[in-house]
């Protein structure tokens, strides 16, 4: 069988078409590339190509120093920033056995269930503009602006908060900033039935998701798949659950793993969207939980030199899109040795070569925007 590659025009019947869907397409979130060879309308095989925005953050990672990685580590997810950070210093503060504050503990749960939902806000917007419907991107940038209000108040940035350290916190929180933080996501949970009743109920939104897409179980495990989109073909796992760090092994009556056995398009969307509101309820618990404890610091001082004893560790989060992880080696110097990151996205994105082919070219722009990724975090 022989490949023909069409510009303009047609093939002979007997050839097949290879079409390139990027690196430059509004339905690929950036600089991603799909070769895809096709049957008619039909997709045969699937190629994803990535690369294009390759920024080298691992080898240079080896070139700054413990202070200086957290800038790096910050930007690969640009959607999770402050879940980025967290991996880093986890790693660090492991490797130095040092033990963080109470109330660091918890100020960092909070502030990693606010930035999930607004990570999964982005999504849940975006995602019905894909399929023609421009509406919910209006009230999912609505929500996000409330939270990222209180992000920004807190750190000072909007997507790069920057706001963890090894040892816990940049400083404490700003008087009367718990009670604003209440106030927003009361704010966001009184509107979060837009996304249930606006897009969840709307039978062409439907129509375009069930049963497209089918992600086997089997495919998952295969894949390294995590996140959201394992959890909507039935894969129960959650490290908050499963492994926990932070303060959520106190927050086990709150937290919600939430699942579905479908695992097409819609069931994916389902899981995202529930899993906001449970990020909702988690931040109310941490806010609770923030009030109680009397006043204290968010960090350990430093030596003005920090170095990670000579050793080995790996730790890993769990991201809004899936599990992130670092597996840090030092040589007992001020920078890291090596410094490997296992990104959510980049293994998500690998099962479109399972996922597309058979499918519709119709299909394509709804099976790839419910995989739910960030390019940078893919290229890394």
């Amino acid at each position: 069988m022989t490949e023909t590659t069409v510009g303009i025009g047609g093939a002979a019947e007997s050839t097949d078409m290879v079409l390139n869907i990027g690196p430059q397409h509004p339905s690929t979130h950036g600089v991603l590339r799909l070769r895809l060879v096709l049957d008619g309308e039909r997709i045969q095989h699937a190629e994803p190509v990535i690369g294009y925005m390759h920024r080298g953050a691992e080898k240079l990672f080896e070139a700054r120093d413990y202070r200086q990685i957290i800038m790096l580590a910050n930007r690969h997810d640009w959607l999770s920033a402050f879940s980025n950070e967290l991996g880093v210093v986890m790693a660090v503060e492991r490797m130095l056995g040092m033990e963080v504050p109470e109330r660091a503990v918890w100020t960092r749960t909070l502030l990693a269930e606010l930035n999930r939902v607004l990570n999964h806000l982005m999504f849940l917007g975006s995602y019905p503009l894909e399929l023609g419907g421009i509406t919910p991107v209006f009230h999912a940038f609505r929500e996000r602006e409330e939270l990222q209000a209180v992000m920004e108040e807190i750190s000072g940035g909007r997507m790069h908060y920057m706001f963890n350290r090894v040892g816990g916190l940049k400083e404490d929180l700003p008087a009367g900033w718990l009670g604003r933080v209440r106030q927003a996501v009361a704010d966001v949970r009184s509107r979060m039935d837009v996304y249930d009743n606006l897009v969840l109920g709307n039978e062409i939104f439907r129509g375009r998701t069930r049963g497209v897409g089918v992600l086997a179980p089997e495919t998952v495990h295969a894949y390294g798949v995590s996140g959201p989109i394992a959890r909507a073909s039935g894969v129960d796992f959650d490290l908050r659950r499963d492994e926990p760090y932070l303060a959520y092994g106190e927050l086990g009556s709150t937290l919600q793993v939430v699942t579905r056995q479908e695992g097409d398009c819609l069931a994916r969307f389902e899981c995202l969207l529930a899993q906001s509101h449970n990020a909702l309820d988690l931040a109310d618990a941490c806010l609770d939980r923030l009030a109680e404890l009397p006043p204290g610091p968010v960090n350990q001082r430093l030596p003005k030199v920090l170095k990670a004893p000579e050793g080995a560790t790996y730790a890993w989060t769990e991201n809004p899109l899936g599990i992130n992880g670092y597996y840090l080696v030092s040589k007992g110097d001020k920078t890291p040795y090596r410094l490997k990151l296992r990104s959510a996205s980049f293994n998500n994105i690998q099962a479109l070569v399972e996922l597309l082919p058979g499918t519709l070219v119709a299909d394509m722009v709804a099976i790839l925007g419910s995989l739910f990724f960030v390019v940078g975090d893919i290229d890394k």
